[in-house]
């Protein structure tokens, strides 16, 4: 429903179902107390990299996520990325293997 009103960017990847919101003292969200998305329900299957590019571009999209391991069909965004992850990653990508990709680039090709 909500791809019908929203762009994709705006979807969710992830959905949790609470019974309460934690909420503060003041009573506002509590957003440190939200639960972290079970992420290995999206993961069906895992490919691994190969190449020695693969390998450390898999390692930095690893870390840059908080995540084990990421395989060669992983989504960035599915698997909790979000554009300040994405500039971060694109930082270390830059300086890893000194190529210059804009932004874009991982918005358009997030696998």
């Amino acid at each position: 429903a909500l791809a019908t009103t929203l762009p994709e960017t705006l979807i969710p990847t992830h959905i949790t179902t609470l019974d309460t919101m934690p909420l503060t003292p003041n009573g506002k969200i509590d957003r440190a107390a939200l639960p972290a998305p079970d992420l290995s329900v999206a993961r069906v299957g895992y490919r691994a990299p190969v190449t020695g590019e693969e390998c450390r571009l898999a390692e930095l999209f690893a870390e840059v996520l908080g995540v084990e391991r990421v395989g060669l069909d992983d989504d960035f965004f599915t698997l909790g990325g979000h554009s300040l992850l994405a500039t971060q990653l694109i930082a270390r990508i830059r300086s890893d293997f000194g190529v210059q990709l804009p932004l874009r680039t991982l918005f358009e090709t997030p696998v």
